[in-house]
């Protein structure tokens, strides 16, 4: 699978594709942004390469669990995932989805793009319902989902600490 747009607001091709080995180092650096810059992962110390090449292989190129890369002229700008979104069986058809941009491409509809793709491939998959948790305040992430026909059904209040701070998880959901 792989789709090439104009654009994503730069006026130049925009590819997505299945992430690959290749991306790894990128993604991880992407990933790590957000890990030391922001509360919206909870995870608090940065990954090294190959603590995170579980993460990627996690998420092959076909099935339910997914990794989208959109990379312009090579340089890769962000991702899109589909993961389990608990590990029992009973939930195998639920999916949590999240986006991860390069920080100087965030407003540019990158995070659109690797959406649209990401739904279109698990438009295929046995995937009845799609959950993502955005850390508040975000509204950024709060208006992406919300444009894709997520919605809002509750908010965890105070369940993740970082950076000294409690922070509230909004979740949202949408069938496929």
């Amino acid at each position: 699978m792989s789709m090439r747009v104009n654009g994503a607001g730069t006026g130049t091709d925009t590819r997505v594709r299945p992430g690959v080995e290749g991306d790894l180092a990128e993604l991880t650096r992407i990933y790590n942004h957000y890990v030391v810059e922001t509360p919206v992962t909870f995870d608090t110390e940065p990954f090294t390469v190959e603590r995170r090449r579980p993460w990627l292989t996690s998420h092959p190129d076909h099935g339910p669990h997914r990794l989208l890369v959109a990379e312009q002229g090579g340089a890769v700008l962000g991702y899109a995932t589909s993961s389990a979104f608990r590990p029992k069986q009973a939930y195998s058809t639920s999916v949590e989805t999240s986006v991860y941009l390069a920080p100087e491409q965030t407003g540019r509809g990158v995070g659109s793009l690797l959406y649209t793709s990401l739904f279109k491939a698990l438009e295929h998959e046995d995937v009845r319902q799609v959950l993502a948790g955005v850390t508040l305040p975000n509204e950024a992430s709060q208006r992406l989902h919300l444009s894709f026909g997520f919605q809002p059904v509750g908010v965890f209040r105070d369940v993740g600490r970082k950076f000294g701070a409690y922070w509230d998880v909004a979740w949202f959901q949408r069938p496929l």
